[in-house]
């Protein structure tokens, strides 16, 4: 190694020391000091994210990652999906394995071999990953012209990784190799096979389960459970696939290139139409006087409430849309986090006695005057907006709590009718990259914030951990409560929004901590031939976020 030196300094320790010049980034972690328990599997070098390959010829900033971290999470969840595709291309030759999106602390996986899957071959698969796993196998990152690579995999029969890789612009691309196996991913993976301490694969269904570690406590998997409506809503949208001939990043970007833009959206808006329809029949059917829907945090709720309230029109009923925002209780009165600051996210920020007995008394024929809540003052304020319904009046409630049963805990069962909206998926970039259901949701958050909330993406991604932790506490426990459940993903939206998008990503400054997951967003969305937006009816979910919806927000 060159006896030259360069110079690092670590945030994790505030530590500034000299490392020899093309030092690895294990090298160095190893000169730090740190001792991490679950890490490191990767680094922030410059706020940029980075594998432990990486090697250094130039002085930098480097915060090393543990499996506490997203980032680490990332790292570590995508070299358990290679050491899979290895398993079954070792013992299912000829297989064909689709690795889906997240689901009951794991991921759902298809392997499709020309006969149902057993109990015993998910047993033969986690078995022959815990041998690879053992034998501690080194990973290999090759990199290469990028035709060579798109034919390597194409001689192998990987088309959508071919396909994937013909959209970038890019000369030389890399590939990772463990034994034989070969495999693209969009980011890094670890170096050796026997950083991967604990992971479980179990059947669900007709697929595969694959558990993996959690950011709490990475010692222990997390207890799961199955739901089986989010299993429903994922073979419903690979059915959707099916119809528009489309399965991968790869396939839709050559659809787009043919011609088909416009085919694709109207064909993903009508099956999104069918699908509000036959929920608002379900409601007609039950006679329910109360809807309530809920979602986490950009997946589309208001949308949703307005089409389900046309529908709802198209049968015979007048609806009338509440929002929970007006029942928040007057600022002062919020609860308060471990920190001292208002918690917005919590039910308790909600004045859920005061919506029951409106509702219970608009049941029973009353009139109410309901709320307004003003966001500059922070307080709930009456201007005269009277309601009482009749025999074809039907409320609906929209909002992150709406699911809670504390929201709706005096109203009759016989009454409810509760819709969960997710975004489950739109479409992987090929059979092994999956899109993460919270980037789709992230990178709405940020066109949106910006557009109509004069926030930043800098300031947006700053803060989607406290946002995805009220989330998980207070939004997706009660999903499998939901009598519907409406996957507001759209297949083309990564098209529609990426050059929306991009600029403003471009606007993190790489000094600003945010930069590293910017930076993977914009990786992200280059996958992706953009589409313009004109295309898209006044109506779709998308202009929620994108603008130019017929709908008031």
């Amino acid at each position: 190694m060159s006896h030259k030196t360069i110079t690092i300094r670590c945030k994790n320790n505030g530590r500034r020391f000299q490392a020899p010049l093309g030092s690895t980034l294990q090298e160095v972690y190893e000169l730090s000091g740190l001792t991490m328990e679950f890490g490191p599997v990767g680094a922030n070098i410059n706020n940029k994210s980075q594998g432990l390959n990486y090697q250094f010829y130039n002085s930098k900033d480097v915060e090393f990652l543990d499996l506490h971290t997203a980032g680490g999470q990332r790292i570590y969840t995508r070299t358990l999906f290679f050491v899979l595709v290895k398993a079954a291309e070792d013992l299912f030759p000829g297989g064909r394995l689709f690795i889906g999106a997240p689901i009951d602390k794991g991921h759902f996986c298809e392997l499709h071999i020309g006969r149902p899957l057993t109990d015993t071959d998910a047993q033969a698969l986690r078995s022959r990953m815990r041998e690879i796993v053992a034998a501690d196998m080194p990973i290999h990152r090759i990199q290469c012209p990028i035709e060579e690579a798109i034919e390597l995999f194409r001689s192998r029969g990987m088309e959508s990784k071919a396909q994937l890789l013909e959209t970038l612009g890019d000369l030389y691309t890399y590939y990772y190799k463990l034994d034989e196996t070969i495999d693209y991913f969009y980011s890094s993976l670890l170096t050796h096979t026997g950083q991967l301490h604990q992971f479980d694969l179990v059947r669900l269904a007709d697929g595969l389960l694959l558990r993996v570690p959690g950011t709490k406590d990475p010692a222990v998997l997390e207890p799961w459970c199955l739901r089986s409506k989010m299993l429903d809503v994922f073979r419903e949208h690979n059915s959707w696939q099916r119809i528009m001939g489309v399965s991968n990043a790869g396939e839709l970007n050559a659809a787009i290139r043919a011609g088909r833009a416009t085919e694709i959206i109207n064909v993903a808006e009508t099956l999104q139409e069918r699908k509000l329809s036959r929920i608002a029949d379900e409601i007609v059917a039950r006679n329910a006087k109360l809807v309530l829907i809920a979602g986490p945090s950009s997946s589309g709720k208001t949308t949703t409430s307005k089409r389900i309230a046309m529908q709802m029109m198209a049968c015979g009923l007048h609806p009338h849309t509440i929002s929970i925002d007006d029942y928040l209780v007057n600022r002062v009165e919020t609860p308060k986090d471990e920190n001292g600051e208002y918690d917005f996210e919590c039910i308790g920020s909600v004045d859920t006695a005061l919506f029951n007995e409106q509702i219970c008394a608009l049941l029973k024929g009353e009139t109410v005057e309901l709320p307004r809540y003003d966001f500059p003052t922070g307080r709930r304020v009456y201007e005269g907006n009277y309601l009482s319904i009749g025999p074809d009046d039907v409320i609906i409630l929209e909002g992150n709590h709406a699911l809670n049963p504390l929201m709706s805990e005096q109203i009759p069962e016989e009454k409810k009718y509760r819709i969960f909206v997710s975004t489950l998926t739109t479409i992987a970039l090929d059979d092994h990259n999956h899109v993460p259901t919270t980037d789709i949701r992230l990178l709405r958050r940020i066109l949106r914030d910006y557009k109509y909330r004069g926030f930043s993406a800098t300031d947006t991604i700053r803060r989607c951990p406290s946002v995805t932790r009220g989330e998980e506490i207070w939004i997706c426990p009660y999903q499998d409560e939901a009598d519907a459940t409406f996957n507001a993903a759209l297949i083309y939206e990564f098209n529609v929004i990426r050059n929306q998008v991009m600029p403003i990503l471009e606007q993190v400054n790489e000094r600003e901590p945010e930069y590293s997951e910017a930076s993977r967003l914009r990786k992200f969305l280059n996958y992706f031939v953009p589409v313009p937006g004109d295309q898209v009816p006044p109506t779709s979910l998308l202009r929620e976020f994108a603008g130019g919806s017929s709908f008031t927000y």
